[in-house]
Order: C-alpha cells, then sequence, then structure tokens
C-alpha cells in the first residue's frame, strides 16, 4: 500500500471490493494497510469465512490511531486477529551474539559458562548500527549511515504522518536530542521539556509529540515493574526513557563509535539501552514482558522479565569493571531478599550483564553474562 505505482490503485480497490484484493494466494502480506483500515474488517470477515488462520500478515509502521481509521474499524479482531509488535533486530537475530548463553535455560535453573570474543568497539560499532536488517552484513561506514537515514527520515517526513496537527522539526529534533541524553533514566516529562529548551514548548505539545513517536514506535519506554516486597520503601513508578533502538539516539546526538569509547559514562546508558531492546526481543518470544524496578530506598533492577507462568528474573546492566559487578551482584541479592513469597515466587534468577568476554556463575549464584553471549 505504499509502493508510489500502485499505491493509489491498490488503496481504491481495497474500498471498492477489498475481497478482490485479498484474492491472492495465502499467506498474503499487506504492508502498510493502514492507508486503508477498512481493510481491518475485510480482513476479519475473510477469515471468518475461510475458517483458517495464517491467512495474512498485516504490516505498518504507523499504528492507525486517529480517529478516521477509528471510524472504519468496526470490529476488534479478537479471535481472528493477532497483534504481534515488531522490534529491530536483537544482537542474536543479527548473528553478532553467539546465543551460548539461554536465558530458557537459566529460568531452568542451570548455569551459566561460554565466552565471547567481543571488545568495547565491536559493542560501539552495534550501538551506532542498530538492529536494522539492511544495516547488518554492510560494511562499516555504509552500515552506520543506515540509522542516520532513518532518523533525517523520521524528522522529516514520517513525523509528519502520525503527529495531530501541525510540529516543528527543530523542536522534534530537540525534542530527539533530550530524549537521548536521557536515555536509559527515568527521567519526568518535566525534566525533558526543561531540556529541550523552546518556552513555546508546553505540556501539552510533549504530549502531542510524545503520542506521535508511540504511535511510530520510535519510544519504547520500559515500564515499572510493581512486586510484592516486604519493605516500607515506596516503589517509583516512573518508566525508564527509551528508544525502540539506541542508534536513533546516537544518530540524534551525532555520536559515532569512537564518541562512545571517549566518554564510557555515555556508553554505559547506551549499552542499557541495547540490552533493553534485546531483552525486550528475548523476553517477548518466552512470552514475558520486561520492566524495571527502582524505590525510594535506593534497590534497583535495571530489568525484569517476567513471565506468564509467574517466573521472573532480576537483571543489573554493568560495562565491566569488577567493583560494579560485585555491587550490582549485591544489590539484586538485597532485592530479592525482600521479595514477598506468600504472595509471588522468588525470582528464579539474578543476572548482571556485561560488555566483557566471559559468562559465569558466582558462588553466590548470581550469573554474570556478556550480552553478546545470550538468545532466548
Amino acid at each position: 500500500m505504499q509502493d508510489t505505482e500502485t499505491r493509489e490503485q491498490n488503496i481504491a480497490l481495497a474500498y471498492i471490493s477489498a475481497s478482490i484484493l485479498l484474492a491472492k494466494e495465502p499467506p498474503l502480506l499487506i504492508d502498510e494497510w493502514q492507508e486503508a483500515p477498512i481493510l481491518w474488517d475485510a480482513v476479519r470477515n475473510e477469515v471468518d469465512r475461510r475458517d483458517s488462520f495464517d491467512q495474512f500478515l498485516l504490516t505498518g509502521s504507523v499504528s492507525p490511531l486517529d480517529e478516521n481509521a477509528k471510524s472504519e474499524i468496526h470490529h476488534s479482531g479478537i479471535g481472528r486477529i493477532a497483534r504481534m509488535t515488531m522490534k529491530p533486530m536483537s544482537l542474536y537475530e543479527s548473528g553478532d551474539s553467539d546465543g551460548t548463553v539461554s536465558l530458557q535455560d537459566l529460568f531452568d535453573g542451570k548455569n551459566a559458562a561460554a565466552s565471547s570474543d567481543r571488545n568495547l568497539k565491536d559493542y560501539a560499532f552495534f550501538l551506532c548500527r542498530g538492529g536494522w536488517p539492511k544495516a547488518v552484513g554492510l560494511k562499516e561506514e555504509i552500515a552506520l549511515e543506515q540509522a542516520y537515514d532513518y532518523y533525517n527520515q523520521l524528522v522529516n517526513t514520517d513525523f509528519a504522518k502520525a503527529v495531530n496537527g501541525g510540529y516543528s522539526p527543530h523542536t522534534l529534533q530537540r525534542l530527539l536530542q533530550s530524549y537521548s541524553r536521557n536515555i536509559s533514566t527515568s527521567a519526568s516529562k518535566a525534566i525533558i521539556r526543561r531540556d529541550v529548551g523552546n518556552e513555546t514548548f508546553s505540556e501539552k505539545t510533549f504530549d502531542r509529540y510524545y503520542d506521535a513517536l508511540k504511535k511510530l514506535f520510535v519510544i519504547d519506554d520500559i515500564p515499572a515493574w510493581n512486586p510484592n516486597i516486604r519493605s516500607k520503601a515506596r516503589i517509583q513508578t516512573s518508566p525508564t526513557r527509551q528508544f525502540c533502538d539506541p542508534s536513533i539516539a546516537t544518530a540524534a546526538l551525532g555520536l559515532c563509535p569512537q564518541d562512545l569509547i571517549d566518554d564510557l559514562k555515555t556508553f554505559g546508558l547506551f549499552f542499557e539501552s541495547m540490552c533493553d531492546r534485546d531483552l525486550s526481543v528475548y523476553g517477548s518470544a518466552m512470552n514475558g514482558t520486561l520492566y524495571h524496578y527502582r524505590d525510594s530506598n535506593g534497590l534497583k533492577a535495571d530489568a525484569v522479565i517476567h513471565l506468564r507462568n509467574g517466573k521472573y528474573c532480576l537483571i543489573e546492566v554493568k560495562m565491566g569493571r569488577q567493583s560494579d559487578i560485585d555491587s550490582a551482584a549485591e544489590h539484586l541479592k538485597e532485592l530479592a531478599q525482600i521479595i514477598d513469597t506468600e504472595y509471588m515466587k522468588s525470582p528464579s534468577f539474578l543476572m548482571v550483564i556485561t560488555a566483557k568476554n566471559a559468562a559465569y556463575t558466582r558462588a553466590d549464584g548470581v550469573h554474570v553474562v556478556p550480552l553478546a553471549c545470550l538468545k532466548p
């Protein structure tokens, strides 16, 4: 529905006689289906008529949530259409993680024992390249351009399709840069708005831009985990600010791999973002959801993968300094101790993800695993 040569004809056909459009040999993939929202009901009816699954794939880069689209969709699709959010590729999917440590194995009680030959330069490149399929396998200089192409397309073209009302490309750039500077933190809307530095950028305008970026699947904040704990600590509910891929942030700030290596503090925040991207993908493949945890006593878990069966794990992310790994492991054990096991299970495992080479299980049971060793 986006091909310039056939777009208008296919949209017209969808409204005149969708059954002709859907009469192709299954499975039929309709890309950018939201250009003709009427297709949703047509597909639902056709699935009922055929009484068979695996007939259609409806893909789109924009969630059709505007009022015009809603008026054309009369049925939810429950029982006929399953929703799946596609994400950029994880390191395992792009072939950059060897997958020698399986999250499922850790949930099953196995230990971690593996090694990776990836180094800081590799991780810096993976961050700036991103998980964009067309970038994988290209020469480094060309691969790094893909994230900039995506960013420029977003600012100059795609955002206009999703935002409700007009927008300023300059203000959008400032917002994306502010979001990038606050990546992997729980920065409030007020902090981000203040960082944008535009007096006319009101809370209402922020919400309008934010909603459009969510609609375009650009922003992918990590929600807070709310467990039962034996503590009077106040659990923080602010999300962790993240993009669907950390390369959007590096492109917004104009960073290259060497810039990250020269600033390890910034590198650490961006590395956590890449970990969140991969853990979100792996967790989804295991019927799980990714959260984060922070409380008023200073305890935190950068990531919590909570499965539908009630099992969960607590994860911290550290680049690799041994003192940081030791501290993270102690904090994870302290957090595990305050979980109220009368109301929920104990964590299946505790893990520190690093950018180092060795994957191992410590004497206290905490797993230490390089990101480039992980798979679902």
